[in-house]
């Protein structure tokens, strides 16, 4: 029996510690799980790095992460979908259940979201956390609990292309080579999509995008937005893509987004950059290009677990660095350089 909880604790910018916390138990309908793997996602270096992302503030001590996976280990009241010793993937937002956007299905936009790592809530980074049992997603055998822990970016990616209207056919434009962007590149090519462009400012980002399946490659080299599109429409011969996904949050990379994308198609917003940004409004109504925004996730997990299982997306090459919970600071000096892809860190009692 486990007598403490081994968690990764971010007190303020740049101060993160490795601490035991107590071990939670889980209430009425929760499951309590021991956490196998965590996978460092950008908005926990965000957190790490500047105490805060967005209006979301570290104000007290909290512990970081939320791409998991792991175990049941106990079970409250009342539940019966899961068994100890299920393995399963968490879904870290956990909606009121009550409002409007709930009730519509939409409840990623629940104003009373509790999500796992947005301060002041506690995330996954850890050896036992506890939630909803309806928000844990049973793996098949087959697939590993890194891959599970990584159903959490891949649902970010789901979503984007559900959001975006990717079909057979189609061609898209994905901004950012980042993990979403990798993600949204290879859901999109799993949905249908005839042929996907993917660009970045990091050549070696892009090497690793064309043997992951993307059919072309660009080089961000200039911030002239325009310049970039025609050189989209180049590589596509002649052609502009009916959808772009931006993945980056650049500024840049959001008007050249708009100015790619062919009349009549769709932009999808995923990555979160200024909270202002300038971008060619006249030209995206004029040709009737619509922007539509992402927030996380709605309901994804189920076809992002069915695009995993079934191998139509593959996951492990993301996987690049591998730390144990111990080395968590370590972890996120690895991240911070950013000279992998996904960093995994294995919460498991070394």
């Amino acid at each position: 029996m486990a007598v403490e909880n081994l968690s990764a604790v971010l007190h303020s910018k740049m101060d993160l510690r490795v601490e035991k916390w107590p071990i939670p138990e889980p209430k009425d309908g929760e499951v309590q799980v021991s956490i196998h793997s965590t996978g460092i996602c950008g908005s926990d270096l965000t957190l790490y790095s500047k105490g805060f992302i967005g209006d979301f503030v570290v104000r007290q001590p909290m512990i970081l992460g939320h791409e998991s996976s792991g175990i049941v280990s106990k079970l409250g009241e009342g539940v019966t979908n899961l068994k100890v010793g299920d393995r399963v993937a968490l879904e870290p937002g956990i909606p009121c259940r009550r409002c409007e956007f709930c009730k519509i299905g939409k409840y990623n936009l629940c104003p009373d979201m509790v999500f796992f790592s947005a301060p002041p809530h506690h995330g996954t980074l850890t050896q036992f956390t506890t939630l909803p049992s309806d928000f844990c997603f049973r793996l098949p055998d087959h697939v590993s609990m890194e891959e599970g822990a990584l159903l959490e970016p891949l649902s970010v990616a789901v979503y984007a292309c559900t959001r975006a209207g990717v079909t057979i056919g189609k061609r898209v434009l994905v901004a950012g080579a980042g993990p979403i962007g990798l993600l949204a590149m290879m859901s999109a090519k799993a949905y249908g999509a005839s042929e996907v462009v993917i660009t970045d400012i990091s050549q070696s980002r892009l090497d690793f995008a064309k043997k992951m399946g993307a059919d072309h490659i660009l080089l961000v080299d200039t911030k002239d937005a325009q310049e970039m599109a025609g050189r989209v429409k180049d590589t596509l011969g002649g052609r502009m893509p009916e959808i772009t996904i931006e993945c980056s949050g650049a500024e840049s990379a959001i008007q050249m987004a708009i100015y790619a994308t062919k009349s009549g198609g769709m932009v999808c917003l995923v990555g979160l950059g200024p909270p202002e940004v300038k971008v060619p409004i006249v030209n995206a109504a004029c040709r009737e290009v619509d922007i539509r925004g992402v927030f996380r996730y709605c309901n994804s997990y189920p076809s992002a677990l069915e695009l995993l299982s079934t191998g139509r997306v593959n996951v492990k090459p993301l996987i690049t660095h591998r730390f144990s919970l111990e080395q968590t600071l370590e972890a996120y000096d690895a991240a911070m350089g950013r000279s992998g892809i996904k960093v995994m860190i294995n919460c498991t009692r070394q």
